[in-house]
């Protein structure tokens, strides 16, 4: 790591987990990385406790793991979690699709549709980071009339898991296109009120990144 990262000085550990935690999910830091808490403290120019503090956070996100002997490295998923992963994203994203279709108004359409030109924004620039942030938004403006808080928050938990994987997906596999299609779709079905086409349409669209990426995670794997 070269150079150091400036910072503002006020709350640091929340400031190191946002920065960490999007150096993870971008893949700058990958899986099964190890994790020098003074090499991040002279990156960082800071004392090692923010350091401690935030990789406390992340291990308790899953993004890192922590072992008794206060090493760290970026969480490694086996290819059974990556997929549970996104079985439980069909799970508690079709459920909260389901309740939210009959609730939207208006204004979560406008909602919906100012997330999604924005996405083809950062498609047409290549900003897969930037890609990533809006993703979840959209997919959260599309359930958000659903209310359902509880399950709003484990979808959060769980789509921390699957961000790196979704970018990595777009950026090696090129997989714009059918994506960009899929989410003009989804908010076409919910202006028109299709729940069971908009739910199945959904489905597909999750299960597709999951087949494609776990294909591309274990050629990755295997060297191929």
């Amino acid at each position: 790591m070269s150079g150091t990262r400036a910072i503002p000085r006020q709350s640091l550990p929340d400031v190191i987990t946002n920065d960490l935690r999007e150096r993870i999910l971008s893949g700058e830091m990958a899986e099964g990385e190890v994790i020098r808490q003074e090499a991040l403290a002279e990156d960082y120019d800071v004392s090692r406790m923010p350091i401690r503090e935030a990789l406390k956070r992340l291990d308790a996100e899953g993004l890192v793991q922590l072992t008794n002997n206060r090493g760290a490295s970026v969480t490694t998923h086996s290819l059974s979690e990556i997929a549970e992963i996104f079985d439980l994203r069909v799970l508690l994203e079709v459920d909260l699709f389901r309740h939210a279709i009959p609730r939207m108004t208006l204004t979560h359409f406008s909602e919906c549709e100012r997330i999604l030109d924005e996405m083809e924004k950062s498609y047409d620039a290549n900003d897969v980071g930037r890609w990533g942030g809006l993703n979840n938004a959209y997919h959260m403006a599309l359930y958000a009339a659903a209310d359902r808080g509880l399950s709003n928050e484990i979808l959060q938990r769980v789509n921390l898991q699957s961000d790196r994987y979704v970018r990595m997906h777009l950026s090696v596999m090129k997989q714009r296109e059918p994506a960009k299609k899929d989410h003009r779709e989804l908010l076409s079905l919910a202006r028109a009120g299709q729940v069971e086409s908009a739910c199945a349409l959904l489905t597909r669209h999750i299960a597709r990144t999951k087949d494609q990426l776990l294909e591309m995670v274990t050629a990755t794997r295997n060297g191929d």
